[in-house]
């Protein structure tokens, strides 16, 4: 009986769980990413705690540091595991990238953070943030250090997909014959959708 209510309730946890898509654009830049919910895959992890994903960006070198002839595209590998705080609406996630363009690889450490404003209208409403590090130890080739921010705006308008207003930096400082150079890769606001499946 006892495996029969935990599956139950497993089961039902588990309709709650989301992959999730987004695509964000501006006049020059495209950015893609997926996020797979480990707790769809594995009975033994959670639902909506742990998500592995990728992440793909096409700069535009009018929102860069670079030129046209030195801007590459920007990859990433993510790892993020995440908790919400009881029912109030935060979830706070630690998560691990590995990332790419020319000559650049890191390793950053960060925290995410989401929250659905308590505003008692019909469409929900979200903020949430970003921050990424990687000091020199986990910065490899030319690789410095990197840090990303980024910030999000995000209104639920029909269920399970959002339309997103956010700002990112991407900072790729790289080592240049025993100097610093700080890059940025990318600031820029943007506009997007993102859907949970």
């Amino acid at each position: 009986m006892l495996k029969k209510i935990s599956l139950i309730t497993v089961c039902a946890v588990s309709v709650f769980a989301m992959h999730n898509a987004e695509i964000n654009i501006n006049d020059k830049d495209l950015e893609i990413g997926a996020r797979l919910d480990m707790g769809q895959f594995n009975d033994t992890t959670e639902p909506n705690t742990v998500f592995v994903g990728a992440k793909f960006l096409h700069g535009h070198e009018d929102h860069s540091d670079f030129d046209r002839n030195s801007i590459h595209d920007f990859s990433e590998l993510n790892f993020m595991m995440q908790r919400e705080i009881d029912a109030s609406g935060l979830a706070i996630g630690l998560g691990v990238k590995l990332n790419h363009t020319e000559n650049f690889t890191s390793i950053p450490l960060g925290i995410e953070a989401s929250y659905k404003l308590p505003t008692g209208i019909v469409t929900p409403l979200y903020i949430g943030g970003s921050l990424y590090y990687a000091p020199e130890v986990l910065s490899l080739e030319d690789a410095k250090n990197f840090l990303e921010y980024r910030v999000n705006f995000d209104i639920e308008v029909i269920k399970n997909g959002r339309i997103s207003l956010g700002y990112r930096s991407i900072d790729t400082n790289y080592d240049v014959n025993g100097n610093t150079n700080n890059v940025n890769y990318n600031r820029s606001a943007h506009l997007g959708f993102k859907f949970a499946f």
